[in-house]
């Protein structure tokens, strides 16, 4: 994943945010017993900042072999007319999020930095959040809102209202937070890419910080599961939710980088490196893998339609799956504007909302 500078923990405490550099099988199963406290037990094996007084889970691996994380492609312009309506929102969008209860989408940009809100029927901007820091991925807490906002370069997680757009305090979780996910029994789950941590948040407070990982990244619940990706690792652990402990872990391919889960209870990963969409269960194990040239990197899923959208970073489209069994079938594929890093959809409508990072856009378009 891109690398960004990471501000001195007094600046992060006080709740300020600096610019980021611009942006471009079989399972083995872990430990699960009860986490030693961070207090009075060995140091926990991270490179990170860890909230003091918190239970810690895992061993960091060794890193020096591993290989560096995927990047998304850089794709020319569009040789041909793209689909659809485009909505200017400002410097570098990446991650989005659409709530068909609200009808609002929400994408974070970058100069000034902002959470910018967009009605999902007319495109027309209906609001603007200041954030304290560079962001690159969205997700919604549940239908309705809020959205979960990791702020890379605030070390924090940021909760946004919908529609209103009112920002909760922040909750510092770690170094450089790259994704976040909530559980359906409300743990939200904080991806700290930069530290090598995964922290459980309930409420407002860092309950349990998990250390197994070396790059954390993508994340997503199915039921009292949460998964998470590993971009230098390139594998998948799953978490148990409840019980805060580690189920255990599968690799996940080439260079995995952002994970959905489905209504049939699936996690799926877009295979960035290594050019597929692979398909897991909880166990985790891999079930199925379909190839996807164009590096892979964005991903949204339709519960509706039962629909996996993924964005090929390298060729400007947006290819959609059937997800009735578990090997995806491609049933469409929508032209997109340049690099299309991330992309949601309108369970309602089955609209497609793609951040363009390079043109300042997003693209709405309805598939056919």
């Amino acid at each position: 994943m891109r690398r960004f500078t990471v501000l001195a923990v007094a600046l992060l405490l006080a709740g300020c945010g600096g610019q980021a550099d611009q942006p471009n099988g079989s399972s083995s199963s872990a430990s699960s017993s009860g986490a030693a406290p961070a207090t009075g037990a060995a140091p926990a094996t991270t490179t990170g900042l860890l909230p003091p007084g918190v239970p810690t889970e895992g061993s960091r691996p060794p890193a020096d072999a591993l290989p560096p994380p995927a990047e998304p492609q850089q794709a020319p312009a569009p040789s041909g007319p793209v689909p659809g309506m485009q909505v200017p929102v400002g410097a570098a969008p990446e991650g989005i999020v659409a709530d068909a209860q609200t009808r609002t989408v929400a994408v974070a940009k970058r100069n000034p930095n902002e959470l910018v809100l967009i009605n999902a029927d007319t495109g027309v901007v209906t609001g603007r959040t200041p954030l304290p820091g560079v962001v690159r991925h969205l997700q919604l807490a549940r239908p309705g809102g809020p959205v979960l906002v990791p702020v890379e370069s605030a070390n924090a997680l940021v909760r946004v209202d919908l529609p209103g757009g009112r920002a909760e305090p922040q909750v510092i979780t770690g170094t450089v937070p790259h994704d976040a996910s909530e559980a359906p029994n409300g743990t939200v789950f904080v991806a700290n890419e930069h530290g090598g941590t995964v922290a459980a948040v309930r409420g407002d407070q860092v309950v349990k910080v998990f250390t197994d990982s070396v790059q954390p990244a993508g994340l997503a619940p199915v039921g009292n599961r949460m998964g998470l990706l590993d971009v230098r690792k390139n594998d998948l652990t799953v978490y148990d939710a409840d019980a805060l402990s580690i189920v255990g872990s599968t690799p996940a391919g080439d260079g995995p980088t952002h994970l959905v889960a489905d209504r049939h209870g699936r996690l799926i990963a877009a295979d960035t490196r290594g050019d597929a969409v692979r398909v897991f269960s909880t166990e985790p194990r891999q079930l199925a893998e379909v190839a996807q040239p164009g590096g892979p990197y964005g991903i949204a899923y339709d519960p509706t339609r039962d629909q996996l959208w993924v964005a090929s970073s390298g060729t400007n489209e947006v290819i959609g799956y059937d997800m009735a069994t578990e090997r995806p079938r491609e049933v469409k594929r929508v032209a997109t504007v340049q690099n299309p890093y991330t992309v949601a959809v309108d369970e309602l409508t089955g609209r497609l909302f793609v951040a363009g990072v390079t043109a300042g856009v997003v693209q709405m378009v309805d598939p056919t």
